[in-house]
């Protein structure tokens, strides 16, 4: 395996080995608490951009599951139609591997889809740093080809319409009651628990203009960036909420979009949350539920306008974790309730929608 070096932007170096594909690589560094569901991970959307780092020390022990697609276009283990993340930093990657749903080890997965992937770095003490510093831009750079080195950008850069799909594209047509699904990078299994509650999926590219089609609700998902930079779907969204009272629910970027159109503003957090165990409190009850999380950026609840109220808080730093209009029937979450990989809490949140259509 190739020596090579991880750069944070404050200058400070790791050294590892490569054992993903051999090539220098650039983004922000996050790291992911959670202990397994790497395969769910890479090929989440909303780490297009990122390096992901993973705090569990053992990687890779239990493969790649067979990269599959059912026939209605959703990916039968993974969470989109490729790995997103742009590489991935782990202390100890296992070679060796034993799982029955496995078809390949993850470095010949990363070198299929040419992603690179270091193993050999203290990952606890590069998330000390992170957690202190806060999220920093670093490239991974090969040893033997240290003039190699390439250009770390993240902010400014619409990272949700380079994920988002660029049609339309409709599932379980044919079905009782239609959603519109807002692509900003959706996760599949938000699709197919949509789809297995009944309902006809009409996914749309993040910027479309749905609010003349006709549909019985609307999903805002999930996807990577700053959602600052996506006026385009906030607008579209705050035309549909003054002319309808159509139902409303979003999950993570989704949280966020329907927040801005309800007059709210955003802001970065230090260091994200990006775990399987962010424990969330639901407002005016005691119930706390265990949720997965993938988010750099946050809702500031106190710049929420008079007709919304926040649905959910974060129990670690009371941060937001969703919202709620007082009057119709709109509403959305930070975590993800579909959680896949990660705990299943939360999954009621996609009944609750339904129930509202």
């Amino acid at each position: 395996m190739k020596k090579v070096t991880l750069v944070l932007q404050d200058g400070t170096k790791f050294h590892g080995q490569s054992f993903g594909y051999d090539a220098p690589v650039a983004g922000e560094v996050v790291f992911n608490t959670a202990m397994m569901g790497y395969p769910e991970s890479l090929t989440d959307p909303s780490y297009a951009g990122q390096l992901m780092v993973l705090t569990y020390p053992l990687v890779g022990n239990y493969g790649v599951p067979p990269f599959t697609m059912e026939q209605d276009g959703i990916a039968t283990f993974m969470e989109s139609d490729r790995i997103y993340a742009s590489a991935i930093i782990v202390s100890d990657y296992s070679k060796e591997y034993s799982h029955w749903n496995a078809t390949e080890s993850l470095a010949d997965w990363l070198k299929r889809e040419k992603v690179p992937g270091i193993t050999g770095i203290d990952t606890r003490q590069l998330t000390k740093v992170l957690r202190e510093h806060g999220v920093m831009m670093g490239q991974i750079i090969f040893d033997d080809d240290p003039d190699n080195i390439p250009e770390a950008v993240y902010e400014g850069i619409n990272w949700v319409d380079r994920v988002s799909t660029k049609e339309i594209i409709r599932y379980n047509e044919g079905a009782g009651k239609k959603v519109v699904l807002v692509d900003c990078g959706v996760k599949h299994n938000i699709i197919r628990c949509l789809v297995n509650r009944g309902v006809e999926v009409i996914r749309v590219p993040w910027s479309y203009d749905y609010t003349t089609m006709e549909f019985d609700g609307l999903f805002l998902a999930n996807g990577p960036g700053d959602p600052d930079m996506c006026v385009d779907a906030v607008e579209v969204l705050k035309k549909q909420m003054s002319a309808s009272r159509k139902p409303i629910c979003g999950i993570c970027m989704g949280n966020q979009l329907l927040a801005k159109a309800g007059g709210a503003t955003i802001y970065k957090l230090k260091y994200g949350h990006r775990s399987h165990n962010q424990p969330v409190r639901e407002v005016g009850t005691s119930r706390c539920y265990v949720t997965s999380q993938n988010h750099g950026y946050a809702v500031d609840a106190s710049t929420l306008g008079n007709d919304w109220r926040e649905l959910f808080v974060n129990m670690n730093d009371g941060s937001n974790e969703g919202i709620r209009h007082l009057t119709n029937p709109w509403f959305s979450s930070q975590f993800h309730p579909e959680a896949c990989s990660g705990p299943v809490d939360t999954e009621f949140m996609f009944d609750r929608f339904i129930e509202t259509l």
